[in-house]
């Protein structure tokens, strides 16, 4: 009986341990940060893909693929970032700058997504009215260039380089403004039904003289979402002006720098 017990006793240790460790290697897997080597970019307002390229240059190794919003309607942005995300073969990190955070905040619940990066981008929570939630803060002056035709947005030339690009050299802020993508007057007011920050890790990078999104606003919504958060040195496209900076904390988020 002693014999038999000890065999019994020796098999269900053995079992025991078998699950125990199978156990083990689950949890550490589980809190392994899962690194994303696609990133997706999504601009803002007032401009189109290549307001990135100066950050697209310092993500090599990374796949990269720049968004061309249509800034048309809120719909019209979200479905064709849902369509470039569905094209990315595996983990995928969504960036945004400027208007384009209300588009990841939405297709950020996609499960390829691992993360979300704001720069100087708007972060609304679902269904919320980010038209009242700006007015909380002062208003940049930008805002006073914002010209209005056919239902279409676009800056004036002296708010654009003066305001939008501000920190932005000169020479190359006449090439964005001359690339400036006409905006729809609704666009704004669009709501999100879902806010991805809630579930997925955030970083965010806030703009200190950023003319265009107030700087307090931009903490507000990185400390909301309990985003890992840099402070730069920048005005309202630190994409362009700051892109080491911006580039670097994309490659953070790829790796998942901070997050567990």
């Amino acid at each position: 009986m002693f014999a038999i017990s000890r065999a019994k006793f020796a098999k269900f240790a053995v079992a025991a341990a078998l699950a125990w460790a199978a156990s083990s290697i689950a949890s550490a897997q589980g809190n392994q940060t899962v690194r994303a080597h696609n990133v997706v970019l999504v601009h803002g307002a007032w401009a189109d893909g290549s307001s990135w390229s100066e950050v697209i240059a310092r993500l090599q190794g990374l796949h990269v693929t720049a968004v061309q919003n249509p800034l048309t309607t809120l719909s019209d942005s979200v479905a064709e970032t849902r369509r470039v995300v569905a094209q990315q073969d595996g983990p995928t990190l969504l960036v945004a700058h400027s208007w384009g955070g209300t588009v990841i905040s939405q297709v950020g619940t996609d499960p390829k997504v691992t993360g979300l990066v704001y720069v100087a981008a708007r972060a609304p929570d679902a269904n919320e009215d980010f038209v009242a939630l700006s007015a909380k803060f002062p208003t940049g002056p930008v805002r006073a260039g914002v010209q209005t035709r056919d239902g279409f947005t676009t800056l004036s030339e002296d708010a654009f380089l003066k305001h939008f690009a501000n920190g932005v050299p000169h020479a190359q802020a006449e090439v964005l403004y001359a690339e400036q993508q006409p905006t729809a007057a609704t666009l704004f007011a669009g709501r999100t039904t879902e806010a991805a920050w809630h579930a997925k890790p955030s970083w965010y990078a806030v703009s200190k003289h950023d003319e265009t999104i107030n700087p307090d606003l931009e903490r507000f919504l990185a400390a909301r979402m309990r985003a890992i958060t840099v402070e730069l040195d920048a005005g309202h496209l630190s994409l362009v002006s700051h892109a080491k900076e911006v580039a670097d904390l994309i490659i953070a988020a790829a790796r998942g720098d901070g997050q567990g």
